[in-house]
């Protein structure tokens, strides 16, 4: 919902249950007014006033972060309130309350009126857990200690929004709302303090469908990994008995490693491996553990896995470059042109590998045969397409890998379009136009 639950916006700094119910006429007015720009300028006005008030440091200070989340309120706004038709019969008030607090993070009205109600009250259990969540992320340690001496019931204590996460899950960055997905450099700290105050290790929260834990959050996130603490922290949740082998724990139901390797995280992934992680074909592929992979052969000739698990272990091994698993899996027998079925569907291989840059599996693909010309189906584009699209996003750390990947694709035959050659970035770079030529 909303259209997920890191979607929340902030609340204002003294959030007034009167002020929100004047916000929801306001909606209902500006959905009343005939004007097909009304409900955005509404969702706008009302961005920029918690752009201002806003209780979290540095949340919506941009301009274009802002506008992009007025535009997704405001689409929200529009589909709930016209049922996407554009008609004002359903510009009721209900509605328009349901938007706002659904856009804060809520599952309705009466919950988010009954949180600023508790908010309002310095004693209260609300007002305890968000001052100790935002300590959590914040880093100081100092303030999270008192609040958790003052009110021991914050151990058991659970956000009121709609992923019902509990503050160890907040140390993660990532599950709970995106303006708190922050990671300060004493994290690994600050879980040592929330685990010796007796919070449950295990505890879930119902984000990514559900079931997902600290240790699979912050295994599965960019923050820690960023700051350079994602592995510390991975050891305190590990040391307090953090389970790493029940499915699901880093979400949409996947064993944890794979949910790591899905999620961009290939280095907490191959860290938790080497702390006993389980791991399946698929995952021993996509950490490059050339030595398990072969183990699920069982050393016969004609032995093979379940098909679905080579075409995935395939497709993480051609994306994060583990040229020699993927050589193995084609001397295994898989298509070399397999239909892969990760972020899309209908691409190959070599569609991924070009994508990601990784001149050495590009290599081994083309050498075995892989179609240049093989056309993705949800995008209806080549090989060559999604390198460009890869090199477009890494232009100022991958740029001279992506450079021999496309020569090698042209080399090969891929079909050099006009449109390419035009395209303003590519043009840009001497180095691309010539990788395009043939002669780079």
């Amino acid at each position: 919902m909303y259209p997920n639950p890191q979607d929340a916006l902030p609340l204002p700094s003294r959030p007034s249950v009167e002020q929100y119910k004047k916000l929801a006429k306001d909606l209902v007015k500006s959905c009343r007014s005939g004007d097909p720009a009304a409900i955005g300028v509404w969702a706008s006005q009302w961005i920029d006033a918690l752009a201002a008030h806003q209780r979290e440091p540095d949340t919506l200070r941009h301009v274009p972060e802002r506008q992009a989340r007025a535009n997704q309120v405001g689409q929200f706004a529009r589909a709930k309130l016209s049922g996407g038709e554009g008609s004002s019969s359903r510009c009721v008030l209900a509605d328009a309350q349901f938007v706002i607090a659904r856009a804060h993070g809520f599952l309705s009205w009466p919950t988010f009126v009954k949180h600023i109600d508790a908010l309002g009250r310095a004693s209260s259990l609300v007002s305890a857990f968000e001052a100790a969540a935002s300590a959590i992320v914040t880093g100081d340690a100092i303030t999270l200690t008192r609040l958790l001496r003052e009110h021991p019931e914050l151990i058991w204590a659970r956000s009121t929004r709609e992923h019902r996460a509990a503050l160890l899950h907040y140390v993660a960055a990532n599950g709970v709302e995106n303006y708190r997905q922050v990671t300060p450099k004493n994290i690994a700290a600050i879980t040592e303090i929330l685990l010796a105050a007796g919070v449950e290790v295990d505890a879930e929260a119902d984000v990514y469908g559900g079931g997902c834990t600290a240790l699979g959050l912050v295994a599965t996130s960019a923050p820690p990994a960023i700051a350079g603490v994602q592995h510390d922290v991975i050891d305190v949740l590990l040391e307090h008995g953090a389970c790493m082998d029940r499915p699901g724990i880093g979400g949409n139901k996947q064993p944890l490693v794979r949910a790591c390797l899905a999620n961009g995280q290939p280095d907490a992934a191959e860290y938790l491996v080497r702390r006993g992680a389980p791991v399946d074909l698929a995952g021993a592929a996509g950490v490059g553990r050339i030595d398990l992979v072969k183990g699920f052969f069982n050393g016969e000739p004609n032995a093979s896995p379940a098909t679905a698990q080579l075409v995935d272990g395939f497709s993480l091994a051609c994306a994060y470059g583990r040229a020699d698993v993927v050589a193995f899996l084609l001397d295994r027998g898989i298509d070399v042109d397999a239909q892969l079925r990760d972020h899309g569907e209908g691409h190959t291989g070599l569609h991924v590998a070009a994508f990601h840059g990784h001149v050495d599996v590009v290599s081994v693909l083309l050498r075995r045969g892989a179609r240049v010309d093989a056309i993705d189906k949800t995008w209806g584009t080549p090989p060559l397409v999604w390198a460009l699209t890869g090199w477009s996003k890494k232009a100022n750390t991958d740029a001279e890998r992506y450079y021999d990947v496309v020569a090698r694709l042209v080399g090969a035959g891929a079909n050099v379009t006009p449109d390419l050659l035009a395209w303003d970035e590519a043009r840009a770079d001497p180095k691309m136009i010539a990788a395009l030529a043939g002669k780079f």
